[in-house]
């Protein structure tokens, strides 16, 4: 365990210098994709934004336009047009066979990328989480701070035959989670959610939601979930690790404890600290995770 702890104090500093290398060495194939632009986000998902941020917007209103899977609050939506995945991925594959020092998203996840190294979290996550996501996340879950998403953990997760099959069951470091497939073509992998809070393993009753390209689903950090093994191809993944600090700083939603906070650079985990005279950042996480 002591060993663990040091090696995820290690992770923030370690991120710190890959980033610095990537952003002076590495030759990007599709510089486009590292800036947001609405032609990047299919026409339905636009649509979607323009309602939640209507005067009379309203969550009945809203599930007119998404879809719904029974109880467990989980929603998939269109969120990227099938050009720009393309090109994502592309510049992904590129990303991967470079010679760039790669951080992986967690240790669930053997092969994928930490979007903030390769340098997206300002001009890409960062404006999708506030501009576009944040209007349809107020109305699907006030009670999780949808309305005040401050930070966020951005990585793609890559699953293939002869590399990661499948995900096993477990709970996001998040208050609400976007999970996009980007591509390519597969068959199988279906992903599975049981209940809200339970422990990881095993899982009891659960339903099962097919990953359809483009497309995500929206659902609770905290809901039990994992991948079922694909059968052919290959899938990438776009996650999004969407976090309110007026929710964690109140109990951390990992060690389920008050957050004894120590410093990290960037958002960390999203927890904040308000110092006297200052306006809290998202600069700290939870020491005891």
């Amino acid at each position: 365990i002591e060993a663990e702890v040091q090696r995820r104090k290690q992770l923030v500093h370690q991120a710190v210098e890959r980033k610095a290398i990537i952003s002076k060495c590495y030759k990007r194939k599709h510089p486009e994709v590292y800036i947001l632009q609405d032609s990047f986000l299919a026409p339905d998902f636009l649509e979607i934004v323009r309602y939640c941020t209507s005067p009379d917007a309203d969550l009945h209103g809203l599930l007119r336009y998404i879809e719904s899977f029974s109880d467990k609050r989980i929603y998939r939506l269109p969120v990227f047009t099938e050009e720009f995945c393309q090109a994502f991925v592309d510049e992904l594959e590129n990303f991967e066979q470079s010679d760039m020092p790669k951080g992986r998203p967690n240790t669930m996840n053997n092969y994928g990328v930490l979007l903030n190294e390769l340098g997206m979290d300002e001009t890409f996550i960062t404006p999708l989480r506030e501009k576009y996501l944040q209007p349809i996340t107020a109305l699907l879950y006030p009670d999780l701070g949808g309305l005040c998403l401050d930070s966020h953990k951005a990585f793609v997760v890559k699953y293939s035959l002869h590399e990661d099959l499948d995900l096993s069951s477990h709970y996001d470091n998040a208050e609400v989670t976007l999970n996009v497939s980007l591509g390519k073509d597969f068959t199988e992998g279906n992903l599975y959610f049981g209940d809200f809070s339970q422990n990881p393993t095993p899982v009891p009753k659960y339903i099962e939601i097919e990953h359809v390209g483009t497309q995500g689903l929206l659902h609770r950090g905290g809901q039990i979930h994992g991948a079922l093994p694909i059968a052919s191809g290959e899938r990438w993944n776009l996650i999004i690790w969407m976090r309110s600090s007026a929710v964690r700083n109140q109990l951390c939603p990992m060690c389920h404890k008050k957050p004894e906070l120590v410093e990290a650079e960037g958002f960390g985990d999203g927890f904040t600290e308000t110092l006297e005279d200052d306006a809290p950042e998202t600069v700290n996480l939870c020491s005891l995770w």
